[in-house]
């Protein structure tokens, strides 16, 4: 498996059968400056959103109409997509899983919000927050945290899933901050490698990973903070 971080919090994951962006914000967004799109979404076979923030939709919308991928998203959100002429969409909701060729999503919690504001400043719900639990075949499995704070049933998400690598939003201001993020992973997970995101973009969010690095010294997870681009084999 390959694992490369594209900046704020979308990822590109490769493996034998499967192309996978998730919240594939591209455009305008600071920590995928230098980086090239065309090159981050060859091939993709599947867009997976964790909510309907615009910097995590991104790009979604013409990167499926170019390559022909499958979008998951809940409900609310990929019903809105259909509306903007995604044609492949799976859609589910919190505690359901999607079976793909080579993997399984399931929608797990999240303490955040989801909506967009369209060009009249209306704001539109469109559905809950979730984080996504990947689990592949013959490879490591992936919890992408989405956006969100610390919370109790972070331990039950382990209980059920067991990832081993987790994808961990340490910005703080929308998220939890790198301290929080890093007792997160401690008390509730048990996670091998651990890569920190939604972090190092806008000016308002932290910069570094620096307290997340910290709060995991002594940890048995390994940290990774690759610079966007950089693929990890894992």
């Amino acid at each position: 498996m390959k694992l490369t971080w594209l900046g704020h919090s979308a990822f590109r994951i490769e493996t034998a059968k499967a192309k996978i962006l998730v919240d594939p914000f591209f455009t305008h967004n600071p920590g995928f400056a230098g980086l090239d799109l065309k090159e981050a979404s060859s091939g993709v076979t599947h867009i997976l959103l964790t909510h309907g923030h615009g910097d995590h939709v991104g790009d979604t919308i013409a990167i499926a109409k170019e390559t022909g991928a499958t979008v998951l998203a809940n409900a609310d959100l990929a019903a809105w997509l259909g509306s903007k002429g995604v044609e492949k969409i799976e859609m589910g909701n919190t505690g359901g899983t999607i079976g793909f060729d080579g993997f399984t999503a399931t929608f797990t919690n999240a303490l955040h919000s989801s909506a967009q504001i369209d060009e009249n400043g209306v704001s539109h719900s469109l559905g809950s927050a979730n984080g996504l639990m990947l689990h592949f075949d013959d490879e490591a499995s992936i919890l992408h945290m989405g956006d969100t704070d610390i919370f109790g049933d972070m331990a039950l998400i382990n209980e059920l899933h067991q990832p081993d690598i987790g994808l961990v939003p340490i910005g703080d201001r929308f998220t939890m901050g790198g301290a929080v993020a890093a007792l997160a992973c401690q008390r509730f997970f048990n996670f091998k490698t651990a890569l920190p995101c939604h972090y190092g973009s806008f000016g308002i969010i932290d910069q570094t990973p620096e307290k997340f690095v910290a709060g995991m010294d002594g940890s048995k997870t390994s940290v990774e903070t690759p610079k966007p681009g950089v693929a990890l084999s894992l």
